[in-house]
């Protein structure tokens, strides 16, 4: 979980010759910024409310052998039978929260057929991306084992979507995940929040750390499809382009999403339907953008 610090907002520019007088565009710019940060503190007051209810570990769905009756939770006990077609999805969330974050996105999807979702908490002890990463994958094994499939989609939010992609990038998680969608993760490292550079996970999340120099290496073989949603008002990505994923080898879209910041990205329904949309594709040629507009 994230704050919005307001100290990211840029100075309005003047134009020349007129003192005083700010410029249009940047104008322009400024009050955007403005929306988007009234949006992210309600978001972020509401996100503490539910943060205690997401601190523990979701209930797992029982295993059932062929013989048992349809064993459903709950929470997804009237769904539509349609949803059985798609792949499991698991959520991971970002730096400091909890599962907790995906509560409005994980409905949507159980709105629109997805049967089998898990959000995962990873400890807030975590003090290595590639440790995480070990214990993602296990988790994922559990999860095809139970489900009887071979492949799952993966949702990352910030840091949850850098420790899914190094999972499938440098320990054959690609096997496993079909396709990536990152939401605001610093995949080339963000200069964000020096302070907090103190705790080992935001060390690798900077520009030149080893993990991610781990990440730029050569990934001829890797069969994940990576889908990165980002906006240029994420004042938590520095630069703003570091949540496009850009590696040569990997098949990518990159998804611009505009006029909200960092902690709307896995609430927002204009992004929720960007992320069912890249769900559903089953190929997307390496290279292809797009945008979401939530204007």
């Amino acid at each position: 979980m994230r704050v919005l610090p307001f100290f990211f907002l840029p100075r309005l520019g003047r134009l020349p010759g007129l003192p005083g007088l700010p410029d249009l565009p940047e104008l322009r710019l400024s009050a955007a910024l403005l929306r988007a940060t009234a949006l992210e503190l309600a978001i972020l007051a509401g996100h503490l409310v539910l943060y205690p209810a997401g601190i523990a570990q979701e209930r797992r769905e029982t295993a059932r052998r062929p013989s048992d009756p349809m064993i459903v939770p709950p929470e997804t006990s009237q769904l539509p039978a349609t949803g059985q077609e798609h792949l499991p999805v698991v959520l991971l969330h970002g730096f400091v929260d909890n599962r907790s974050v995906f509560v409005v996105l994980r409905r949507s999807l159980a709105r629109h057929g997805w049967r089998h979702l898990e959000s995962l908490n990873y400890s807030p002890l975590t003090c290595d991306i590639r440790t995480a990463a070990e214990l993602l994958g296990r988790h994922i094994e559990e999860i095809c084992d139970r489900t009887g499939r071979s492949r799952v989609d993966i949702v990352g939010h910030s840091l949850g979507g850098l420790i899914a992609r190094y999972y499938v990038q440098r320990l054959g998680g690609d096997v496993r995940v079909r396709t990536l969608v990152t939401l605001g993760t610093p995949h080339s490292g963000t200069s964000v929040a020096p302070p907090m550079s103190a705790h080992p996970l935001v060390r690798q999340m900077r520009p030149g750390s080893d993990v991610i120099e781990e990440l730029s290496r050569p990934a001829p073989s890797c069969r994940t499809r990576f889908v990165s949603f980002w906006s240029e008002l994420d004042q938590l990505m520095q630069p703003v382009e570091t949540a496009c994923v850009t590696h040569p080898d990997l098949v990518a879209q990159n998804v611009r999403v505009t006029g909200i910041g960092h902690l709307a990205l896995p609430v927002h329904p204009a992004v929720a339907a960007g992320i069912r949309q890249a769900l559903e594709e089953q190929d997307t040629a390496a290279g292809a953008s797009g945008t979401v507009s939530v204007a």
